[in-house]
């Protein structure tokens, strides 16, 4: 038979995925080998100070129709085996009774406008009882004080509400109109989530929101639907292919790397940073979010910083005029050159330390009101000492956390994922900065190719502890920098102290500046 005619035979599987800035679609077939890929970029909309939100429909749903069409042009559609999903999370959209949503979705710990209620949501439940049944402390990654401003400030939209989704239940609705939510994505709901019973709480029913009013609990490769004709007829999916449940963006990424047993441990080095740590048992932190993971009698322990990629986005932006205009005559971006120019900078970038707290901070020090510092600025700085001093900031933000995840489970590998693995330099001062040698994947899609293979474990094609075998390739490795980890120790030292000395002055700023910041 033609090798033409074999592929003909062949079955895909189809990931979709929902980034903050861009969606991503990755199709690959049953020798888990890539097809094709695609990718659209869209906006945060951030109406207020300390507001983060997508449109539902313009951006979901429209990014996932026009990314789906194309990567199912060049294929037999008929051939497509299971559609996986994921997405930023969590994020809390209400919809009606025929599904449309009541206002732009309200995203992950990036907004912190609930700051007040998670205070409220403290005081009258108690940390010791959040602690016991929900395993976390609120923060504003939680989705519970979300739905409770959403109650307080908009209760004509809250009185019709007919659910409350996530950006991929959100998607799944759309494809099969069953309403799901995987349990790994459902633990960030707190403290709606009962982690000890595996249930949404009815006690919180009048307080946030009845059980009836959220999605169905599954786990994150079980069948969810079939695609409805109505979807088919927009995406192109043919009906009755079978749809996933699917589960947020980090945790597919963890996928994708190969991770897969205990002691594995996932950087996702996006706009943001998040972390993902398998584990062998739940072990609770009041610093880091512990929860279930994607199968049953599967736990991790997570956390995430409020900025990451984003910091480089807003240095770009704001400086970087000039390496604008070079991008725009040249093949190289803004970004390589500015790392590459920063690269001459020594560590520490001459006395200057960040705080990269600019969006507040998530793990581990958890405060909304949080603010970005610079310090040890002198005039004799250029662009390039701040540049580089903003990714050793990110770069003590991730050993703050990974320190944290290694209190509740020591780490075997570290996996490097996310669109910042691109800038080497990045990736030489986090390894120095950790002491630890870092893992890069051979294949770096992200979680559109974590969806993908979610959908093939849905059918049993491949169980997740055969993924790290497809990477013939081997992974790259990242190693310590001895000379400059021996630097950043000191700067370390002070980037643990100079919160704690300034905190208090700096909620006083944001309270002046803007209480919604």
């Amino acid at each position: 038979m033609a090798r033409k005619d074999i592929r003909k035979l062949m079955n895909y599987f189809l990931g979709i995925d929902i980034g903050t800035y861009e969606t991503k679609g990755c199709l690959i077939d049953e020798k888990l080998r890539i097809i094709k890929t695609a990718i659209r970029q869209h906006t945060l909309n951030t109406p207020r100070p300390g507001w983060a939100e997508h449109d539902a429909e313009e951006i979901w749903w429209q990014d996932f129709v026009s990314i789906t069409r194309e990567l199912l042009s060049t294929v037999n559609k008929k051939r497509l085996a299971a559609v996986g999903c994921s997405a930023i999370a969590p994020t809390m959209l209400p919809v009606d009774q025929n599904g449309r949503p009541l206002r732009p979705a309200i995203l992950y710990g990036i907004d912190t406008r609930a700051y007040r209620e998670i205070e409220e949501l403290s005081r009258i439940l108690g940390d010791e009882w959040i602690q016991k049944h929900c395993w976390n402390q609120l923060s504003s990654q939680a989705v519970g004080p979300k739905i409770l401003w959403f109650k307080k400030n908009e209760p004509d939209l809250y009185k019709n509400t007919w659910k409350i989704m996530t950006a991929t239940s959100y998607l799944v609705f759309k494809l099969t109109k069953n309403v799901v939510i995987d349990f790994y994505t459902a633990c960030s709901f707190t403290p709606l989530l009962d982690l000890n019973n595996l249930c949404w709480n009815k006690e919180l029913s009048r307080l946030l929101v009845p059980p009836e009013k959220l999605p169905e609990l599954k786990w994150t490769t079980e069948v969810a639907g079939v695609v409805t004709k109505d979807a088919s007829t927009e995406t192109g999916i043919p009906s009755g292919t079978p749809v996933i449940v699917g589960t947020a963006d980090a945790a597919a990424e963890f996928i994708s790397t190969g991770a897969h047993k205990p002691g594995d441990t996932m950087i996702m080095l996006g706009s943001t940073v998040f972390f993902i740590e398998q584990t062998k048992r739940p072990t609770i932190s009041r610093t880091m979010w512990t929860s279930v993971f994607l199968h049953p009698n599967t736990y991790c322990v997570a956390g995430g910083m409020a900025t990451g990629g984003a910091l480089t986005r807003w240095f770009r932006d704001q400086f970087a005029a000039e390496e604008l205009k070079e991008e725009a005559t040249s093949n190289v971006n803004a970004y390589e050159i500015l790392w590459r120019r920063a690269s001459q900078v020594p560590p520490g970038g001459s006395g200057i330390l960040v705080l990269p707290y600019f969006s507040g901070e998530r793990t581990p020090i958890n405060d909304p009101r949080a603010r970005g510092v610079i310090a040890g600025l002198t005039i004799a700085h250029t662009k390039y000492h701040l540049y580089r001093a903003l990714l050793e900031g990110v770069a003590f933000g991730i050993r703050h956390n990974i320190e944290h995840l290694e209190e509740v489970e020591k780490i075997s590998r570290i996996f490097m994922v996310g669109g910042g693995v691109k800038n080497s330099l990045w990736l030489e001062i986090i390894s120095s900065v950790l002491k630890k040698t870092l893992l890069l994947p051979p294949i770096i899609l992200g979680a559109s190719y974590g969806d993908a293979l979610l959908a093939a474990i849905s059918q049993q094609v491949i169980t997740p502890d055969t993924i790290e075998s497809i990477f013939t390739n081997g992974y790259k490795i990242i190693v310590p920098n001895e000379h400059w980890s021996k630097i950043y120790d000191e700067y370390y030292a002070i980037y643990l102290h100079l919160w704690t000395s300034i905190k208090e002055w700096v909620h006083r700023l944001a309270n002046i500046g803007g209480e919604e910041l």
